[in-house]
């Protein structure tokens, strides 16, 4: 009888809170505003060692310096999954964010690669993981098998399986729009007040922030596994650093919502989403488009009709017709192109590829080419 009921529970929890989320105002809140800072891994879950550094350690000392900061301020309650080296299952850190009724969620991790790749990444909950992101997901979901009850607790979900990682985004798709200011916000100051390299705000598929209710974002802040950047990573003075942006992004999101009481937040534009100082990555022989929608009326391939949005074409397939955005051989500028659909609503917007006249997978289409 529990496990018939669950799901049903579930999914009336996720109606409510969608309709409150769709029709309310986002609004500043009389009581302290509440960020959950967790920090990655822990325990016998060491996250990744890259040149001997240890990502367990340095994303805890980066958490407790965010939080330090941030509770100088008497406007906001500070909660941590952990405040020591220990092991925090995936589902229960979501939780204590639910539990408290949290404004924010801000989860702090760090990067690793097979090559010198370098530079910060923040994540947002999305269900279209393609290449690196997929792998950055993959790794970071992983961490379920650490813990004793994981096919309980995720259902039968395979963190090496594309199709697993689909459906987890649905309770946090309603804050996706919020999280991304957060997000952009991170990235911003890890260029202009960190110094730092950074590789843009992303979507992934990501499990420990796939079931909390507010606004979520993860946050890379470098590769241990870069020489330069792990020995940063692993300093005192680069510790501070980093937290230093990442406690300023939270004060200017809370204070931006603040100055927006009784309206929603500052609408995200066009470039929101787009990488920052990323390099072409331009594939030869291929052609990048973004599917924006498919129907069965002919409609004019013209931008008026798909919301402004660049260089729309048109194609046929049985009684179906096919829309799509931009036509472009750099795949970093077909991603922008599907955030850009994305943020004009077109949330199922995907990015397809073609050899030729011939359609083909993009992780095809990616496979020679290095990330």
């Amino acid at each position: 009888m529990q496990t018939t009921l669950k799901p049903v529970i579930v999914f009336l929890s996720f109606l409510f809170i969608s309709t409150l989320t769709s029709y309310s105002p986002l609004q500043a809140q009389e009581e302290k505003f509440v960020v959950v800072l967790d920090a990655g891994h822990g325990g016998h879950d060491s996250g990744n060692v890259g040149n001997g550094h240890s990502e367990k350690n340095i994303a805890l000392k980066v958490t407790l310096e965010v939080g330090k900061e941030l509770e100088k301020n008497p406007d906001i309650k500070v909660i941590y999954t952990r405040k020591k080296d220990v092991f925090v299952e995936l589902h229960e850190r979501a939780n204590i964010a639910n539990r408290a009724d949290a404004d924010l969620f801000v989860s702090i991790h760090c990067n690793a690669h097979s090559s010198q790749a370098s530079g910060t990444e923040t994540f947002v909950l999305g269900e279209k993981n393609t290449g690196r992101n997929f792998e950055v997901a993959k790794k970071e979901n992983e961490v379920i098998f650490l813990e004793d009850n994981y096919k309980e607790n995720y259902a039968g979900f395979d963190p090496s399986s594309p199709e697993s990682t689909i459906a987890i985004g649905i309770e946090q798709e309603v804050y996706v729009e919020q999280s991304i200011v957060l997000a952009r916000k991170i990235e911003d100051n890890f260029i202009n007040k960190a110094k730092r390299k950074s590789r843009g705000l992303k979507q992934a598929s990501l499990l420990v922030i796939r079931n909390t209710y507010m606004p979520s974002v993860l946050v890379e802040v470098g590769f241990l596994t870069n020489n330069r950047e792990g020995s940063y990573l692993n300093s005192k003075a680069g510790q501070s650093k980093m937290a230093s942006a990442i406690k300023s992004a939270i004060l200017d999101y809370k204070k931006e919502l603040d100055q927006n009481i009784g309206s929603h937040i500052l609408q995200v534009d066009a470039e929101s989403m787009t990488e920052t100082k990323e390099q072409p990555r331009l594939i030869e022989g291929v052609t990048f488009k973004v599917q924006i929608a498919a129907s069965s009326r002919a409609l004019e391939a013209k931008s008026y009709n798909f919301k402004g949005l660049p260089d729309i074409s048109r194609e046929k397939n049985g009684n179906m017709y096919k829309y799509f955005s931009g036509k472009t051989s750099d795949y970093n500028e077909a991603r922008r192109l599907q955030n850009e659909a994305k943020l004009s609503g077109y949330s199922g917007a995907f990015i397809v590829a073609y050899k030729g006249n011939n359609k083909i997978d993009v992780a095809d289409a990616l496979k020679t080419e290095s990330n």
